[in-house]
């Protein structure tokens, strides 16, 4: 009789971890378990091997860039954030400018409504661009 690996709680299979994961691992890990996605899941997610990922999540101190990158977006965070750096930046004080409430306004906007603002936005701005040259 072959004998399947145990299932933790998380999904993962195999043996608990002994040791810290380092930070990009205990991030990525965190970030799956907050989608509620198991190692197997998240592993056909990003296209890697579920021995991969085990292996990013319990072990890996420099993962490639194009993995971060690739899990950066899929998680929909800064690389930064990923591989657990902490980016402060420096805000004034008080209220949001008149340009940070009207992008806030486009956040609201229906998807498609981003998109028409964003080309009127790129086609400004390319034309500023040219007429500084």
């Amino acid at each position: 009789m072959i004998s399947l690996p145990r299932l933790y709680s998380d999904g993962m299979a195999g043996r608990p971890a002994t040791k810290a994961a380092p930070p990009f691992g205990a991030k990525l890990a965190e970030l799956r378990k907050l989608r509620g996605l198991t190692q197997p899941q998240l592993a056909e997610e990003l296209g890697v091997s579920l021995d991969m990922l085990i292996y990013y999540e319990r072990r890996a101190t420099n993962p490639s860039a194009d993995f971060v990158k690739q899990a950066a977006t899929f998680f929909n965070v800064s690389a930064d954030e990923l591989l657990g750096h902490v980016v402060q930046t420096k805000r004034k004080s008080g209220p949001p400018s008149v340009l940070e409430q009207r992008l806030a306004a486009v956040r609201q906007l229906p998807r498609e409504k981003q998109k028409l603002v964003l080309q009127v936005l790129d086609t400004f701005l390319r034309d500023a661009q040219q007429a500084k040259t």
